[in-house]
């Protein structure tokens, strides 16, 4: 075997070699890439929970909490009212309408679908009569689809109304056919999820991908003479390096929301 054909051989192999460190370089770098996104996503579901759990918790109790025990057994255990708010418009004589507004308390729902789901409620836009509705409870209904027909008063157009969000109707007003209805009238109401509701509630304390705990800060500051509660809940390990507290470049920050400092729970994902 003369030395070119042997100079052949090994260039060859060493062109192999490099083509295998490369494509396995690429295959590894979009692997953790994908690994990255997936983990942040199931890390974003969580805290979107944990601050959905939070204002629900400050709602009931006034204060927000850093115990996650007490944040779980409030999602899996409490119950709060649900309540509905009626606008009713009142003619003053001086030509200017005042706006009356009344919130009752029409029933109970758990913490766990108050923080999960969210509740859309279809109001009447104006006085008028009723004239039926376009679909049953128990019905999931999406947007754009017909909701109710009621004619208002001094028109004689008859207007069929459409959704304009989709979910799962959970009550229709006790009216029927005929019956009038006033601006701002509850007509229906209806539900969708608004979080992931496969989020584990009974580890939503443990970062996924981890074996770590979130990070909670919860305090009293003073604003203005006013004591006011805020709160900041954040990944400690992140695993996107550009992620990282030491990364100097400070474009992206740990996954958070909240504020040790501000009154908000804003989250640096949104």
């Amino acid at each position: 075997m003369n030395l070119t054909r042997i100079l052949s051989i090994v260039l060859f192999v060493i062109s192999l070699a490099l083509a295998y460190y490369l494509y396995n370089s690429i295959s590894s770098t979009i692997e953790f890439r994908d690994r990255i996104t997936s983990t942040e996503r199931q890390i974003i579901d969580k805290l979107s929970v944990i601050r959905e759990a939070e204002k629900a918790f400050l709602e009931a109790n006034g204060r927000y909490t850093s115990n996650f025990d007490s944040l779980i057994n409030f999602i899996e255990n409490a119950t709060l009212p649900i309540t509905v708010k009626t606008e009713t418009i009142i003619p003053l004589s001086y030509g200017v309408d005042s706006v009356q507004v009344t919130i009752d308390t029409i029933g109970y729902i758990s913490a766990k679908d108050k923080i999960f789901r969210k509740t859309i409620t279809v109001n009447a836009p104006d006085d008028g009569t009723f004239l039926g509705f376009s679909k049953n409870v128990g019905d999931y209904v999406v947007k754009g689809t017909k909701s109710y027909r009621m004619k208002r008063d001094n028109t004689e157009r008859i207007d069929e109304y459409s959704f304009l969000d989709k979910g799962t109707i959970s009550s229709l007003a006790s009216i029927s056919n005929g019956d009038r209805v006033r601006k701002g009238q509850n007509l229906i109401t209806f539900w969708d999820y608004q979080l992931n509701p496969d989020v584990d509630i009974k580890s939503l304390a443990t970062v996924p991908g981890t074996d770590k705990s979130f990070d909670i800060f919860v305090d009293q500051i003073d604003r203005s003479g006013i004591k006011v509660w805020v709160i900041e809940v954040k990944d400690p390990a992140p695993i996107n390096p550009e992620r990282k507290e030491s990364n100097e470049s400070k474009n992206k920050k740990p996954l958070r929301f909240g504020s040790r400092t501000d009154v908000t729970t804003a989250g640096n994902w949104e």
